[in-house]
């Protein structure tokens, strides 16, 4: 998602990815299908099939890694600001992790075009040897938004078209 956030002298954006559910909504999800597995593994159990149990035990820390994963990825943040003079640029998760500043009048806005129209386009922010890529987990609308607002605000665009792929499958 593609944030406006207030700023006296620029333009300030916050880009996060889309999440559909809260940290209490996954838990409750999961807590739903911890009793469904629970109740399942422990009629077989009861029945006489009790090696189910070590492999429910296991399917459920498996569904709770990944959810576990899948939301702590959605926590990403990349703040980007512009100003008459410098683009700053902080990625983080809970805090800010790593920024730059790149000098706004130098600084180009590299987009690659995906390989094929369901993906969206790369983004890198770059000068010099400095090459920042910039909202990696967008979607295509997020994309073509933050690039309007980008346009708008004077950065350079420079747009690579994808390699002809040539090999068995095209």
């Amino acid at each position: 998602m593609v944030e406006h956030l207030p700023c006296p002298d620029g333009l300030r954006l916050l880009l996060t990815p889309n999440h559909s559910m809260s940290w209490r909504g996954n838990l409750r999800i999961w807590l739903g299908l911890f009793a469904i597995s629970a109740g399942i593994a422990t009629g077989f159990s009861l029945a006489g099939a009790w090696v189910i149990m070590p492999f429910a035990g296991l399917e459920l820390i498996a569904l709770a890694s990944g959810i576990y994963l899948t939301s702590r990825q959605c926590q990403r943040r990349e703040v980007l600001t512009i100003d008459e003079t410098d683009i700053h640029i902080e990625k983080g998760m809970r805090r800010k992790h790593s920024e730059w500043t790149l000098p706004r009048p130098y600084a180009r806005l590299r987009l690659n075009a995906p390989p094929h129209p369901f993906a969206p386009a790369k983004l890198a922010l770059t000068h010099r040897d400095t090459c920042v890529p910039l909202g990696q987990f967008l979607n295509i609308d997020d994309t073509a938004i933050l690039v309007e607002l980008l346009e708008a605000r004077g950065v350079a665009i420079e747009r690579k078209e994808p390699d002809p792929q040539i090999g068995l499958w095209f």
